[in-house]
């Protein structure tokens, strides 16, 4: 292995705050437990995860790292006891509990994928977090299946642009939600059906004369709140609502008779606390069902902006205002 550097650069959180409140440290480079790899970074993601537990709103599980960043893509340096599907130099990315804004990051073994062929380290640092939850939630858990159709809320997010390019790859048909003309157009030239701009229309009524009145099969939900009511008028009969995350707040009032006689279900999730192995099988399934559309040129990241590790303040700053379209990315020096 190679001679690796006893400290490193990170970003911390020195206070719950605002994006000033993080920092440029000296930490040390953590060691490769059993089972581990240590990937010197060149590029991590930033997402909305970050932002909360900046903000006080979403503190590490226990025994992850308290530093933020979630996903990354770099270089293997090292190898920890019982690890033999990975070697040195092999260029990497993959799904971490926290510490991605740092040089170096350890993470279980079974949460790292090959950066697809013909990506860089920039685009491969974009996909974890998003593909990783877009599939467990729509594919696993929404069970979406081609010939159905999803609305997705915030599709020009990170979440939002990795959804509409899974579910037109796998023969479904998407339509989205979005608060600005250009994120709309954005969004169809991806390959949404519809994109409707919820500032200007009524997301209901435009979701009910696309589709005929049908309504949708599979609603991925980030807003919550006043939403919860209005995806629920939208659900065909066996359809789901997957909540993936709260940015309108924690409560809704929900029509359990409608839930009823349609026979809805209505789920959500969270990645973070998960077990290492069912990140492990989410890794599998992307490797199986995803990598081959990568590296077939059909998918990709979208990636919006970069920044330098150093500039993670003015990365938050940009995503608090929502006017990016796909991923913000850090690069590591």
């Amino acid at each position: 292995m190679m001679s690796l550097p006893t400290t490193m650069t990170a970003i911390e959180i020195a206070e719950s705050g605002g994006p000033e409140v993080l920092r440029p440290v000296e930490r040390p480079v953590p060691a490769a437990a059993p089972g581990e790899i240590l990937i010197a970074v060149a590029a991590a993601g930033v997402n909305r995860p970050d932002v909360a537990q900046r903000a006080g709103l979403y503190p590490p599980p226990p025994g992850a790292s308290d530093l933020p960043g979630l996903e990354v893509a770099g270089e293997v340096v090292a190898l920890g006891d019982g690890v033999s599907d990975w070697q040195a130099g092999d260029k990497v990315c993959a799904l971490v509990s926290g510490g991605g804004y740092a040089q170096y990051v350890s993470v279980p073994a079974v949460q790292v994928l090959p950066v697809p062929n013909g990506f860089d380290m920039i685009t491969a640092a974009g996909i974890p977090e998003t593909f990783f939850t877009v599939w467990a939630n729509v594919f696993d858990r929404g069970g979406l299946t081609a010939g159905e159709s999803i609305l997705i809320h915030g599709g020009s997010s990170g979440i939002g642009t990795t959804a509409i390019q899974l579910a037109r790859a796998f023969g479904a048909t998407a339509y989205v939600t979005v608060g600005t003309a250009e994120k709309a157009r954005f969004c169809e030239e991806l390959g949404a059906a519809a994109a409707i701009n919820y500032k200007q229309q009524d997301f209901v009524d435009e979701i009910k004369a696309a589709t005929e009145g049908a309504g949708v099969d599979v609603i991925l939900d980030m807003v919550g709140g006043d939403y919860l009511p209005r995806n629920i008028r939208l659900l065909r009969a066996d359809g789901r609502l997957l909540q993936v995350a709260l940015m309108g707040g924690v409560k809704g009032e929900l029509d359990l008779g409608r839930v009823m006689t349609r026979r809805l279900v209505v789920t959500g999730s969270t990645l973070r606390p998960r077990s290492t192995v069912f990140k492990g099988e989410i890794a599998q399934s992307l490797r199986d069902r995803v990598w081959p559309l990568f590296e077939a040129g059909e998918i990709s990241p979208v990636i919006h902006q970069t920044f330098a590790l150093n500039e993670a303040a003015q990365a938050h700053a940009l995503m608090e205002t929502s006017t990016h379209i796909g991923k913000i990315i850090l690069t590591v020096d």
